[in-house]
């Protein structure tokens, strides 16, 4: 029988394990008494987790959030499905029912169900949701505490199962905060935090779930956890849809991505996160039993996302959009189509991510307006839109990948995008020269006389079709006479991130709910009241520090409108017209993950012929994943 031994040689991890306890001394070794057909192993995208022992999710630069911690043992109010869902995209959790706002979008109240209990058998009520927003209101270095604090005037519990927001201003998208689409505002256990002096200090060490399982053990290097269904399992929301099909889950670091292949290919990884192209390709030519989302080519999931080259625009350097344009116009995006996905990409000019219904309501209505737009150079207008860019791709990639790329072209606008932005180093160079640079012997010097440097930041192997993404841009700066660099911030990106440690990085900040046209997911984000300053912790998803009055007042007025409000599309329209001009983050494409599902052990994992949830292991929704899951024999 096999048991986890094979899943720690699979993760090049074989060492004392740690029991999770309050106490870490507790150290026992490996246990053998989990059969290899109740166990369930993913990838932790996030790889060896550093300060390992840390389960307080709502702590800023927190320990991991994808080592089963926000997929198997937490919850919240709401979840919205970037795919079809397991009863429909939207699906109340602890909600009983959608939200309830008045008139003015200043109140809101939620009904919350009754029966669900946390792991240590205290039941869930309403003021758990109260004291989550009030504990980290409280704190300004918990998580949610500047969008909490910049909101909510009040939140009080009349009864057990009615939890009621007043707001300070209108905000129709308010409970977006508690709606899961990777993550949100998870629920914390008041019992457990009313007994903790500095919740900012507490480590959550065992977390008590409220989710369908708790935590077994996990290795104190962090390189697995591995988590147990729940005894009373049908005391949780999860129980609507039925029984979880494995016993345990773990969440493992395997490695690079040559190691991720071979240990799929030994079925010592039944889900893959994500490989570069080849991987895949290599995984499909040789395993039988290897799924991905799409049969073939291009193989990947289309996650609502979309990289980007993201400036931070507190550096002094990428505070002029005249420079922020001027190095998208040295980008070649074929180029970095074919380094990244190896063409397997679908490109976006807009920040919008050509995924899931986006391209009807917004890449294709402002086709028009991109052809008419216009820069001024300093020197002369141009037109730096590009339609044929996507059908470009798609003629390099037809000789060697033949009936399997579309000759359609709305098929081919479907595969790999649109237009794109125009190579133009000319245009690129007057930009520059007028935003106050200079170039000294082929090498471009700023306006205060020191050499233009860019750090390009990049996760490595953890990521690596976005990390050669940024090498191939680093390339093409270079040639341009940039002193561009390849900052490789392996384990290490998301805190850097959220510090501002970096000139730019290849990420995003554009997450898209992929089941719902609307934007706010990310775009109430990006208003100004909660760009941090220089050197402090950014809040959740505007990276870029970007700052536009412009679109403050695009903010405050869908705030105002109902989330299904056909208003918040056009709204939408006039945030990507205003994301155009200023160029803040340079979009590059979607995300294509390259998830790959072993069968050997457990069938049921959703695909695009079955696309009841998102198979990526690291969202909070892929727990809807364990539900359809069956063992293989």
């Amino acid at each position: 029988m096999r048991c986890i031994r094979a899943l720690l040689l699979a993760a090049g991890v074989l060492g004392p394990l740690l029991f999770a306890s309050a106490e870490p001394s507790h150290a026992q070794g490996i246990p053998q008494d989990i059969p290899r057909k109740d166990l369930l192993i993913l990838e932790n995208p996030e790889g060896t987790v550093k300060n390992a022992g840390w389960f307080n999710i709502w702590v800023i630069n927190a320990s991991s959030q994808s080592n089963g911690l926000q997929q198997a043992a937490l919850d919240t109010l709401w979840y919205i499905d970037p795919e079809s869902g397991l009863d429909g995209v939207w699906d109340n959790s602890l909600a009983a029912d959608k939200p309830q706002y008045n008139a003015d979008f200043t109140e809101m109240t939620v009904k919350l169900r009754s029966g669900i209990f946390w792991s240590d058998g205290v039941e869930f009520t309403a003021d758990d949701v109260v004291a989550t927003v009030t504990t980290q209101i409280k704190h300004p270095a918990m998580r949610f505490s500047a969008v909490l604090a910049s909101n909510v005037a009040s939140v009080e519990a009349p009864d057990a199962h009615t939890v009621v927001f007043k707001l300070k201003k209108p905000n129709s998208r308010f409970h977006a905060n508690f709606t899961v689409r990777w993550g949100a505002i998870w629920i914390l256990p008041k019992h457990v935090f009313d007994k903790v002096d500095d919740p900012v200090k507490f480590d959550f060490n065992k977390p008590v779930s409220l989710g369908a399982y708790v935590l077994h053990s996990y290795d104190p290097d962090g390189k697995w956890y591995i988590w147990q269904l729940r005894d009373d399992w049908q005391r949780t929301t999860l129980a609507r849809f039925g029984k979880p099909g494995p016993k345990y889950l773990a969440y493992v670091d395997p490695g690079p991505p040559e190691k991720r292949v071979i240990a799929q290919l030994n079925h010592e990884l039944d889900v893959i996160h994500d490989i570069a192209p080849e991987g895949m390709f290599a995984l499909a030519k040789q395993s039988k039993t290897t799924r991905a989302w799409f049969k073939g080519f291009p193989y990947g999931h289309p996650d609502p996302t979309l990289p980007a080259v993201i400036f931070n625009t507190q550096n002094e350097n990428f505070k002029n959009p005249d420079v922020r344009w001027a190095l998208a116009l040295l980008i070649d995006i074929k180029a970095v189509a074919m380094a990244a996905y190896r063409g397997a990409a679908t490109i976006s000019a807009i920040g919008v991510p050509p995924t899931g219904t986006h391209p009807a309501t917004y890449h294709a209505p402002m086709e028009d307006w991109l052809k008419t737009f216009e820069i001024d150079t300093g020197k002369r207008k141009i037109k730096p839109y590009d339609p044929t860019i996507g059908q470009q791709i798609a003629d390099m990639l037809r000789p060697s990948m033949g009936e399997q790329i579309p000759s359609d072209p709305a098929d081919i606008a479907k595969a790999f995008g649109r237009g794109w932005w125009k190579t133009d180093p000319q245009a690129a160079q007057e930009l520059l020269e007028k935003a106050g640079f200079s170039k000294r012997g082929g090498a471009w010097i700023t306006p205060d006389g020191k050499p233009f440097s860019i750090r390009v930041m990049v996760e490595g192997d953890l990521r690596p079709v976005m990390t050669r993404a940024g090498t191939m841009i680093v390339q093409l700066w270079k040639q341009a006479g940039i002193d561009a660099k390849i900052d490789v911030a392996q384990g290490t990106l998301p805190t850097r991130r959220a510090a501002g440690d970096f000139d730019t990085f290849i990420g995003w900040s554009v997450e898209t709910w992929g089941g719902h046209q609307d934007l706010s997911y990310f775009l109430d984000s990006w208003h100004s009241e909660f760009v941090a300053e220089p050197g402090k912790p950014q809040p959740l998803r505007n990276w870029q520090r970007w700052s536009s009055p412009a679109l403050d007042k695009i903010i405050e007025e869908i705030r105002t409108v109902g989330f299904d409000d056909p208003r918040s599309i056009e709204l939408g329209k006039e945030y990507v017209k205003l994301a155009v001009k200023e160029m803040p983050t340079i979009p590059l494409m979607a995300y294509n993950v390259f998830t790959a599902m072993d069968q050997t052990y457990w069938t049921g994992f959703p695909t695009a012929e079955n696309p009841y949830t998102n198979p990526v292991p690291n969202w909070g929704n892929s727990r809807y994943m364990f539900v359809r899951l069956k063992p293989a024999n």
